[in-house]
């Protein structure tokens, strides 16, 4: 027997291994051959598991579902032991559906949306209301971020790191103010629904009921209300109409996961056991984390495989039922985005805007049948999910009538489904990046704001102009990026309300808010041409390196030689963001004059590094390119620019290249000889600062600058900047060796002395 225990064992271990590899058929066989081999009634029914979970993902349901049979006659299952089945049925439906996981879409970008998405926040999926703008530029119902997790993490981009008190963020005002001029009646089916929420809480069902029945008479296409009135209807145990308006929130919102949820309770309820394990199996092909999915999931295929004495094949469930059912969703998915969208886009827009609050009505019931995990819908499909191009007044009335028409449409034919779909097929409208064909095309208030919005509910407070690459603030305020940035450069509070910004000043990662991007680009399309066309004209002239150039007037600079810079002044600040922005990385440095303000000759300066502190200010590492002289002085927006010239050293040929060689030599070897004198702390202190003196060139005349070690030299001389501006201007490299040559005489006599 000990023998047979081990070969037993390891045939067990195979089995395991053949199942890993998905190798399923060698994987069941093991398990059969093995049954006889194990008396007691556990390992029997392991065994029968294991054989069956390996004969469904082998594709073989039937078989396995009566295999699961057998095991829970010998014991009834425990839900555990079905984790496996839930698996391979959920990736069935997966397939056979073409559902998509939330994470899945995240990692590929493809996260549909409907028409009305821009204005979804992609945490309670409704309606933006109280809309609050994240670090990260993504936008937000205020009451749905204090449920999540800490710390908080965007649903979007999944970025954490720019996330400090998020309490403490402020609406967003433009967009808030956007939204209740045009949305007016979206907020007042947002009041409605709140004072259901605290009639709900004060345990008022029939009041709050009304509540909901008012709201959905003005927002008929608002999942979420269909959504809390389903639990409203459940805890007044009137499952059938919960059941009906789960049905209609799946409908408008079929890749929502919490109305699943609440279409399979209301069918659990109702008794529908197989109905509502097909649901919670789509929930957890929508969200594979949702642990009440899963755990109801195997809940009911423990029940349903349990023996029944009269007719034992009443619980078990059905594979082709549980895999074909989804037909109708499927559909109305897919087509969910032409027709609806196309009919009733406006009517979205009001039910998003419940639906924000219905997350709060979430929150703030504390539903018993659906508990907080309900928090994985984040990020799922919003495409709108009406499959007809049916006028939604007939559903703007209680209960009863909403039930109804989701009846109705649940016994319809399958011609008719395909006929509906032909239908949206043909008018589908493109996708949201080029939605000016559908909001010029298609009826309905939404459309009113494509034709009515005004420039100016999207006007920068600081520049007066459309908004251009918009940023907020965390205290709710929105400006264009590069306004925001010349007002910090002079105060770090808010210009609106003063609020102090230096925390958002010292983390220096203004992102774009994206949905005020959006509006732009769809409803505002020829403004932005024209506001984009201004800005690469002012790029075009602040990139060019001959007029205009900026100048940094300060100290003396030489080519080839570092030249490190602290910069605090604002318009400075502004200076160098300009050159970092535009990519030219370079500005002019020029010593200070009192005729015109700065001196005849400069250098140019190229960018290496810059490095921010928390308070604005900088040190910018830059090094000496170019020489030029100023044709024209002038100021822009409060630094000095000039129009330049550059210069270059002439070359000389024959004898007199001989001659220049002759003296550049001469020269070096005295340079050397000086510096080489010097006490090692000076030495240290300039090589520190200006690095080691550059080698010989051995082509003096290579570089139209001339040797590097020339400047190099000239920058660690103890002479005043009025002595070294006419070693600057000369183009002949023998004068520039001539004078260097003097200077070092001049130092080796004081030395002497």
């Amino acid at each position: 027997m000990g023998t047979e225990s081990v070969e037993g064992i390891v045939m067990l271990e195979l089995a395991a291994e053949a199942f890993q590899a998905k190798n399923f058929q060698l994987a069941a066989d093991i398990y059969e051959c093995q049954l006889q081999n194990f008396a007691d009634v556990a390992t029997q029914q392991e065994l029968l598991v294991k054989r069956a979970d390996a004969l469904a993902f082998d594709g073989r349901l039937s078989e396995a579902f009566e295999i699961y049979q057998r095991a829970s006659k010998l014991e009834r299952l425990r839900p555990a032991q079905l984790e496996n089945l839930t698996e391979c049925l959920t990736n069935s439906i997966q397939r056979k559906e073409g559902v998509v996981s939330l994470k899945n879409q995240q990692e590929s970008g493809t996260t549909a949306c409907g028409g009305y998405d821009a204005f979804t926040c992609r945490i309670c999926w409704g309606y933006l209301y109280e809309p609050v703008t994240l670090p990260c530029g993504h936008c937000f119902c205020r009451k749905c971020l204090p449920r999540e997790s800490m710390p908080v993490c965007c649903k979007e981009c999944k970025d954490s790191s720019k996330l400090t008190d998020v309490q403490n963020y402020r609406v967003n005002v433009v967009l808030s103010n956007l939204l209740s001029k045009y949305f007016s009646s979206e907020l007042l089916a947002v009041q409605l629904r709140q004072e259901g929420n605290r009639l709900y809480a004060e345990k008022k069902l029939e009041a709050a009921l009304e509540k909901y029945n008012e709201a959905i008479q003005i927002a008929p296409r608002d999942h979420v209300l269909f959504s809390n009135r389903s639990q409203i209807n459940s805890s007044l145990k009137r499952f059938e109409d919960a059941l009906g308006d789960a049905e209609m929130a799946c409908k408008l919102q079929p890749h929502w996961l919490k109305g699943h949820l609440r279409k399979a309770q209301a069918l659990l309820s109702l008794r529908k056991m197989e109905e509502a394990l097909t649901e919670y199996l789509l929930c957890i092909a929508l969200e594979p984390e949702s642990k009440l999915a899963k755990s109801e999931a195997q809940k009911l295929l423990s029940d349903l495989f349990a023996p029944v004495p009269d007719d034992v094949q009443e619980g078990i469930p059905d594979c082709v039922t549980l895999l074909s059912s989804r037909a109708r969703i499927k559909g109305n998915a897919v087509t969910s985005s032409g027709s609806f969208e196309h009919t009733s886009s406006i009517r979205l827009h009001k039910d998003c805007n419940k639906s924000k609050d219905n997350t709060i009505f979430q929150e703030e019931l504390k539903l018993p049948q659906v508990p907080s995990c309900i928090e994985t819908v984040d990020g799922l499909d919003v495409k709108p999910a009406c499959c007809e191009e049916r006028s939604v007044s007939s559903v703007c009335h209680p209960t009863v009538i909403d039930r109804s028409y989701i009846l109705k449409r649940k016994h319809s034919t399958e011609e008719e489904e395909e006929e509906d779909k032909k239908a949206s097929g043909t008018e589908r409208p493109c996708k949201r990046s080029k939605s000016e064909g559908m909001l010029k095309d298609g009826a309905g208030s939404r459309f009113a704001i494509a034709s009515d919005l005004d420039a100016a509910d999207l006007e920068c407070s600081l520049c007066m102009r459309l908004f251009y690459e918009p940023v907020t603030t965390p205290c709710g305020h929105t400006f264009c990026l590069k306004c925001l940035e010349r007002s910090l450069d002079h105060n770090s509070k808010c210009p609106l309300c003063k609020e102090d910004l230096s925390e958002y000043l010292a983390q220096r990662r203004y992102c774009k808010t994206f949905l005020m991007e959006d509006l732009i680009a769809i409803y505002l399309p020829d403004e932005l041409v024209d506001r984009q066309k201004m800005n690469e004209e002012e790029i075009a002239e602040l990139s060019n390196l001959n007029k205009n150039v900026p100048i940094f007037v300060c100290t003396m600079a030489f080519p080839t030689v570092p030249c490190p810079l602290h910069i605090f002044e604002p318009c400075y600040r502004l200076m160098i963001r300009r050159c970092m922005e535009t990519g030219t990385k370079q500005f002019g440095m020029c010593l200070s004059n009192s005729i015109n303000g700065f001196a005849d000759y400069g250098c140019m300066l190229e960018i290496r590094s810059v490095e921010f502190f928390a308070d604005g200010r900088s040190v910018v590492d830059t090094i000496g390119k170019r020489r030029f002289r100023v044709i024209q002085h002038s100021q822009r927006d409060g630094y000095n620019t000039a129009d330049i010239e550059y210069l270059e050293d002439e070359k000389v040929e024959g004898e007199k290249e001989v001659e220049l060689r002759t003296l550049h030599d001469a020269v070096y070897d005295q340079a050397v000889t000086w510096v080489n004198s010097l006490k090692p702390e000076q030495r240290e202190r300039i090589e520190g600062h200006f690095g080691p003196m550059p080698e010989k060139d051995p082509e003096p005349q290579v570089s139209p600058n001339g040797p590097s070690w020339c400047w190099w030299l000239l920058a660690v001389l103890p002479l005043e900047g009025r002595a070294q501006l006419p070693f600057l201007a000369l183009t002949s490299l023998k004068d520039r060796l001539a004078g260097i040559r003097r200077v070092l005489l001049f130092m080796s006599r004081n030395r002497s002395r």
